[in-house]
C-alpha cells in the first residue's frame, strides 16, 4: 500500500468530523523537520554519560494530543465508554482506548505523566511535584469557540499557580515543557468562513502566535521547550473514509508543508535568540509528521495491521464512537484488536498507534536530544 505523506490538524469539539471535513477543502500541513546531526565527541560514550539532561518535572500544553482529563466530561468523549479501555481501564480524560503522547515522552523523561490541570485540587500537593498537563482537547493558539482555553490562557494558568507558590521560576528551572499543536486554529478558521486568499497569511499568524507562546513559556524560566510538528492530516481516519480507509489523500499533504516551514524557522530564530545565554538549544520540534507516516509506511515493524480504519466507529454516519441513542443503548462498534489499530476513531491515535510513533521517535537523534546537552 503507497502512503501518501500529510499532515495533521483536528478540531476536538462534538462537530469535530464535519468542521474536519470542511477544513480539508482548503488546507495544508506539515512538513518534516529534518534532524540535526549530532555533535561527534573525542569520546561518545562517555560525553552522553556526562552530558544527560534529566528534567524533574514536565509542564504540558496544547490540544487532545496532550490531553490528559481536563476537559469536562459534559463535553467530551473522552470521558465515556470505550474511551481509556486499554488504559487505565475506564473513560480518563483522554482521546483514546489508553495513554496519549504525553504519557509517552513522560515515559521517555523517566517520570509519570503529570497531574491535569482540572484535577490539581483533588490530588495532593506532592503529586504537582512533577509539573502538570494545562492541555485542553479542542484548543488551538487562538480561540476555537468550543470552550476550550487557548495556549495564552493556558499558560495565565501557570503563572496564577506560580503567584500563588505551587511552582516557582526554581521549579521551572530544570524543567521541560510539551507544546501540542494538531491544527484546532484551521478547523475554525474554516468553519467560520475564512477565506482561501488570506489562508497563507493566517498560516503566519498562528506560526507567530506559536513563537510567542513557545518564548513566553521560555521567559517563565523552562529551559527545555519542545513543540509538535503537525502529523498527517491526509492519513486521518476522517479522510480516508473517503477512500474507503486504503491510502492518506495527498493533496492535503502538499498544502500542509507550510506550517511545519515557516515554524522551523521560527524554531531556528528562536534557539540563535537564546543561545547567548544558553549553551544548548532551548527549543526544539517533535516531528510527528515524520513519525507517523514512518509507523504508516512499515506498520509491520510496529506491530500494527490496521492502518486507517479507526478501531472505535459509529453504526453509521450518524453516529460516532462512543455515540449512544435516546435510550442509552450504544450506537458505536469497537474493533477485535485495538492493540493492532493505529487509529482509535477518526482523528486520534489509539494507545498502540502512541505506542508505534514513541518508538519510532525514540530512533530519531532530533527526539534523543531532548535527554541530552552538548
Amino acid at each position: 500500500m503507497q502512503l501518501h505523506r500529510s499532515s495533521s490538524s483536528l478540531m476536538d469539539s462534538p462537530n469535530y468530523h464535519l468542521s474536519l471535513l470542511s477544513l480539508l477543502l482548503i488546507v495544508f500541513i506539515s512538513v518534516s523537520v529534518s534532524e540535526q546531526t549530532q555533535t561527534a565527541g573525542q569520546n561518545e560514550q562517555e560525553k552522553h554519560h556526562r552530558h544527560v539532561f534529566r528534567p524533574t518535572s514536565l509542564f504540558v500544553f496544547g490540544d487532545s494530543y496532550a490531553d490528559t482529563g481536563n476537559t469536562r466530561k459534559g463535553n467530551s468523549t473522552a470521558w465515556k465508554v470505550p474511551y481509556g479501555t486499554t488504559f487505565p481501564g475506564k473513560p480518563a480524560g483522554r482521546f483514546s482506548d489508553g495513554r496519549v503522547l504525553t504519557d509517552y515522552v513522560a515515559r521517555y523523561l523517566g517520570m509519570k505523566a503529570p497531574v491535569a490541570y482540572r484535577m490539581r485540587k483533588m490530588m495532593m500537593e506532592k503529586n504537582t511535584e512533577k509539573g502538570m498537563n494545562f492541555a485542553f482537547g479542542g484548543a488551538g493558539v487562538f480561540d476555537t469557540d468550543n470552550g476550550a482555553p487557548n495556549v495564552s490562557t493556558q499558560i495565565d494558568y501557570l503563572e496564577q499557580l506560580m503567584k500563588h507558590k505551587v511552582f516557582t521560576s526554581a521549579d521551572l528551572t530544570n524543567s521541560m515543557a510539551l507544546v501540542s499543536l494538531a491544527g484546532n486554529d484551521y478547523a475554525h478558521y474554516v468553519a467560520t468562513n475564512g477565506s482561501f486568499q488570506a489562508l497563507p497569511s493566517f498560516i503566519a499568524s498562528v506560526v507567530n502566535e506559536t513563537s510567542l507562546n513557545l518564548m513566553r513559556i521560555h521567559e517563565l524560566g523552562v529551559k527545555r521547550i519542545v513543540v509538535t510538528a503537525l502529523g498527517p492530516l491526509g492519513c486521518l481516519p476522517a479522510i480516508t473514509d473517503l477512500f474507503s480507509f486504503t491510502h492518506c489523500y495527498d493533496t492535503f499533504n502538499n498544502f500542509s508543508t507550510l506550517h511545519n516551514r515557516l515554524l522551523n524557522q521560527h524554531i531556528l530564530r528562536l534557539n540563535r535568540l537564546t543561545r547567548k545565554h544558553n549553551h544548548s538549544p532551548t527549543f526544539h520540534v517533535l516531528d510527528l509528521y515524520a513519525s507517523f507516516t514512518s509507523v504508516l509506511s512499515h506498520p509491520s515493524t510496529y506491530n500494527i495491521h490496521q492502518l486507517f480504519k479507526p478501531c472505535c466507529v459509529g453504526v453509521n454516519s450518524l453516529y460516532s464512537c462512543a455515540s449512544v441513542d435516546d435510550s442509552n443503548v450504544k450506537r458505536y462498534n469497537v474493533c477485535d484488536n485495538p492493540r493492532s489499530a493505529f487509529f482509535w476513531d477518526s482523528v486520534h491515535p489509539s494507545d498502540a498507534g502512541w505506542h508505534a510513533v514513541y518508538t519510532k521517535l525514540r530512533t530519531m537523534r532530533s527526539f534523543q536530544k531532548l535527554r541530552t546537552n552538548p
